[in-house]
């Protein structure tokens, strides 16, 4: 192993955009985290073949090649775990968050390919996707299960979703919803993925850098091999207490700069909460047919302006409540860096349901119940949720706090609050 300079930085290369999140990146981290473990960006961690011997390189000139890395041609197996920590509850968990992403109608007027539902089956477990990309305009992200394969492509203007499974399909043009796996939607149209994730290697590296912003350590802890690729390991760890986040390894082709290898470590301990990284990797051209895509015969096609039409906007569940609640104010930002806490009111100011309420199912009011912890304090009394990375505490009077820290800082912003 090469002994890399592995001194310290506070990250002041990327600096953290203006703007606050939209409240539904904080209110549903399950869906968030899930589509993140599924996205290009997020591929999980593999054996070494042993650690290669790379001149010394520093954390800021780590950060820099990470930044001017220019490759948009890429291809290969990734394999991705995820394990926020989530009971089961007998798939409960899985089929509350399907229901929600279609609309709790049982899918009707919706599409099992829709990438707002399918994608958020990658919230847990281990999955194997293959992936490809060749510029902006052309990404491909196929899902393989032992009996069936979800496949995303966009091609120019065009979104195209398969499931083999139902044999379902879900499109999306620059006229309607269009969104890129690469997140960024065709003419600044509506998106068919679901949006602020990031979803290409850069991308993701980028984000996590964003928060190192003075509260963060940088440093480069020696080299690895990644689908058969040389890289340096890129550390961030947060200085402040109170986050749930341990650590974020990121492995950094020591070539060409991109993000081979992501995994992130709860304060916790235990197994990571996100481990993903390439098994395979090829950064030639695609062939052209990887991105090209012609309904199966007999496939059900489900259009995006005609999913909006029936209503699939609810497609978001609880997600959309929230969205549109933010045009009455977007939330308060508490504290900084991997301590900050985005507080909110829910719609109307509702609470969660009680043990005494008539409309909630026995099996729905004990999957709340097993998520979550009753508090009280100076804000008066709550239930927080917990997950091994993201924690929201929602108060009995309809209040909101949710980040990447830990239930005693949620109680403490609520308390000052």
């Amino acid at each position: 192993m090469a002994p890399n300079d592995s001194a310290e930085t506070k990250g002041t290369a990327v600096r953290r955009p203006a703007g606050r999140r939209k409240a539904a990146r904080y209110i549903v981290p399950v869906a968030v985290a899930g589509v993140a473990a599924a996205t290009i960006g997020l591929v999980p961690a593999l054996a070494s073949s042993g650690d290669p011997d790379l001149p010394k390189i520093t954390a800021q000139e780590l950060i820099e090649k990470i930044a001017a890395s220019d490759t948009e041609q890429f291809s290969g197996t990734v394999k991705i775990s995820t394990d926020l920590g989530i009971p089961s509850m007998g798939g409960l968990a899985g089929s509350f968050l399907s229901g929600a992403a279609e609309g709790g109608d049982g899918g009707k007027g919706g599409s099992s390919a829709d990438p707002q539902s399918k994608l958020t089956e990658l919230a847990s477990g281990t999955h194997t996707l293959r992936v490809a990309a060749d510029g902006p305009d052309k990404q491909r992200l196929s899902v393989l299960d032992q009996a069936s394969e979800y496949s995303l492509i966009h091609n120019g203007d065009e979104v195209w979703a398969y499931d083999s499974g139902s044999n379902e399909v879900f499109h999306a043009d620059g006229r309607g919803r269009g969104e890129a796996p690469h997140g960024k939607a065709p003419h600044g149209k509506e998106q068919a993925a679901p949006e602020g994730v990031p979803t290409t290697p850069k991308a993701l590296a980028e984000e996590a850098l964003k928060a190192a912003d003075g509260t963060t350590s940088v440093s480069v802890d020696g080299t690895a091999r990644v689908a058969g690729r040389d890289a340096y390991r890129l550390v961030l760890k947060p200085e402040q207490k109170g986050s749930t986040v341990g650590s974020i390894t990121v492995a950094v082709d020591a070539e060409n700069g991109v993000p081979l290898k992501f995994t992130l470590q709860p304060s916790s301990g235990g197994k990571a909460v996100v481990d993903a990284g390439f098994t395979s990797v090829d950064f030639g051209k695609p062939a052209a047919s990887s991105f090209a895509f012609t309904p199966p015969k007999g496939a059900k096609v489900t259009e995006a302006d005609d999913a909006k039409a029936k209503g699939h906007e609810k497609s978001r569940g609880g997600l959309g409540a929230f969205e549109d609640a933010e045009g009455a104010g977007a939330p308060k930002v508490i504290g900084k860096g991997w301590n900050s806490i985005a507080e909110f009111k829910t719609p109307g100011g509702a609470a969660l349901p009680s043990e005494a309420s008539k409309d909630v199912p026995a099996e729905a009011q004990q999957f709340l119940d097993a998520l979550g912890d009753k508090v009280s304090g100076k804000f008066g009394s709550g239930t927080v949720f917990k997950t091994r990375l993201i924690n929201a505490l929602m108060t009995d009077d309809g209040r909101v706090y949710v980040g990447a820290v830990t239930k005693d800082a949620l109680v403490a912003a609520a308390n000052a609050g």
